[in-house]
């Protein structure tokens, strides 16, 4: 089962031309932790005593919402999540995030952030499977 947590090159420059000088985005994020996070190859964020994939996302947020508001985004919604009503039944998510950015220069703005990428290994030590969709009031 393919799993995915890091946005690729070409998709965030996909994103980029298809969203630049359109207005705010939000962005959905669908997240699924990992029991014990992992943070091989992150000694510098490495907690003194194991911790779950959900306590690591807790670090990751706690670091990270002030540094989204910096850039005038903002966190729509945090919440539990499960089973789909509709949709495989294989497929469970542990949060549904919603973060409204006013456009995709603030977006950017935020994930190039130097302070941001300092603690984003929290993330990557949290999840075990991740989906980012971008929304957008405009149809195309």
């Amino acid at each position: 089962m393919e799993r995915f947590v890091e946005v690729s090159q070409e998709a965030g420059k996909q994103f980029y031309l298809e969203y630049i000088g359109k207005g705010p985005v939000v962005m959905l994020n669908l997240l699924k932790f990992k029991e014990k996070a992992d943070y091989t190859d992150l000694d510098h964020l490495k907690p003194a005593e194991e911790i779950s994939g959900k306590d690591a996302y807790n670090l990751y947020m706690k670091y990270t919402k002030p540094l989204i508001e910096k850039v005038g985004s903002r966190v729509l919604f945090y919440g539990a999540a499960n089973t789909f009503l509709i949709g495989p039944p294989t497929e469970t998510w542990d949060i549904v995030l919603l973060v409204e950015h006013p456009s995709v220069e603030a977006f950017m703005a935020f994930a190039q952030n130097k302070e941001y990428k300092k603690t984003l290994g929290h993330r990557t030590a949290a999840l075990e499977d991740s989906r980012l969709l971008p929304i957008s009031q405009k149809t195309k």
